[in-house]
């Protein structure tokens, strides 16, 4: 259906296939692999508690082999890996872990922690205490003191590969699955998803963003569950919210 494709139009058309070949490979193609795939997952902050200054957040769900065969007790095949490629399967994510990678991408590597404090006031408005922001690690640089393990300290990414990544989220939205998105006052980068879920339900409509592209200030994360297609539930909600974000 694409043709012949690259990472930036498959970023910006969300082709599927792209990312199954890039994932798990395909006749002399190797592919990542698992192994790799959940390193960087991981590095991204899924699978994890991020430590937002609020009860009850959720880690989410990176897969194993190990898990597979004691949970359901099958076998690994290489559709779990397609699967996992493109963010189904066995994975689950929150909102919030999708709009901290996302910032992540927007921001050449630092993977903040969330935080709704920034500080606590008495009645008269004296400070009685600052809330830092903090950083759980950056991805752009090697060997991190901020890194939780070892496996993680050896995983980095080089600063001009988010370039391409945070292109190709622009051309989502000015040749793309966001184009709607054109006629907003600021330039808006993103990328949508539509997540199956198991049953006759719809599936989960997503869309990530920040902007202004050139000089980001907000990143927006929309998810609607059993919505239906990503480009035409979620992104519309996205164009109100940063219609009005915008123009307050």
């Amino acid at each position: 259906v694409h043709g012949l494709i690259n990472i930036y139009q498959a970023i910006a058309e969300s082709c599927n296939v792209f990312f199954y070949h890039l994932g798990g490979g395909y006749g002399n193609f190797r592919g990542l692999g698992l192994d790799r795939l959940i390193k960087y997952f991981r590095l991204f902050g899924l699978g994890s508690f991020l430590g937002i200054d609020l009860p009850n957040e959720k880690n989410g769900f990176v897969p194993t082999i190990e898990w597979k065969k004691e949970t359901k007790k099958e076998d690994w095949y290489i559709g779990d890996i397609y699967h996992l490629s493109i963010g189904q399967g066995d994975l689950t994510v929150t909102p919030l872990q999708m709009a901290i990678a996302t910032a992540a991408i927007a921001n050449n590597g630092v993977l903040w922690r969330p935080q709704i404090v920034d500080k606590i006031i008495d009645s008269e408005k004296n400070i009685i205490k600052e809330f830092a922001p903090q950083a759980i690690r950056k991805i752009n640089e090697p060997l991190s003191v901020l890194a939780p393990s070892d496996s993680l300290r050896s995983a980095y990414i080089k600063k001009e590969n988010f370039k391409i990544i945070q292109d190709a989220m622009r051309l989502t939205v000015t040749a793309g699955s966001a184009q709607s998105l054109k006629t907003l006052s600021v330039k808006v980068a993103g990328k949508t998803g539509t997540a199956q879920v198991n049953g006759d339900k719809k599936p989960d409509a997503w869309f990530t963003s920040f902007a202004p592209y050139e000089n980001p200030t907000i990143v927006l994360t929309i998810l609607v569950e059993n919505g239906g297609e990503g480009s035409i539930i979620a992104v519309p909600i996205a164009k109100n919210v940063l219609e009005w974000y915008f123009n307050k």
